[in-house]
């Protein structure tokens, strides 16, 4: 849990930074990816991360910009990735330019339970790591190169001379 803003924005720089890494490696063909057809696809999964950032955050006051969370997701990745990124950085402007460390601790009604702003905060932010890694799987049967966000993709070990993990 977040005790100071500084917390939060270190960790949400590199977080976010990692979801536009994935989200860089889509492609307009790769949208349509899906599990079955009960499922989100690709594309889906990928809007519906633009879509959390600010539809969370006005639930805790912020006036974050970005899309609406039932919006349809765009046909291109390049669209899904704008929506992302100004839905990222208008989040941290809106909590600099409004909280305080107090702040994180005030507590709001979300989902019929009583969060702190820094569970809300850290939640926003597990929700997205669980979706990224959900997408990441999405995106190998898409035939798509899976950036590494934690360490090294399967394709990048090469770079650090090494051979790829055996499987």
């Amino acid at each position: 849990m977040f005790t100071t803003l500084a917390e939060f924005e270190a960790v949400w720089t590199q977080e976010s930074g990692n979801t536009r890494k994935i989200l860089g490696a889509l492609t307009d063909a790769s949208l349509s990816r899906e599990v079955s057809p009960r499922d989100r696809t690709l594309g889906r999964m990928a809007w519906h991360l633009a879509c959390a950032i600010p539809e969370m955050a006005r639930m805790i006051g912020l006036q974050v910009s970005g899309p609406e969370p039932d919006s349809l997701p765009p046909a291109r990745a390049a669209e899904i990735f704008e929506a992302y990124d100004q839905a990222s950085h208008s989040l941290l402007e809106q909590i600099r330019a409004h909280w305080t460390d107090e702040t994180l601790k005030v507590e709001d009604d979300l989902y019929g339970e009583r969060w702190s702003r820094a569970q809300t905060l850290a939640v926003v932010m597990v929700h997205e790591i669980h979706h990224r890694g959900q997408m990441t799987v999405l995106m190998r049967q898409a035939g798509l190169t899976v950036p590494g966000v934690y360490g090294p993709a399967r394709e990048e070990w090469a770079a650090y001379g090494r051979p790829e993990p055996p499987v």
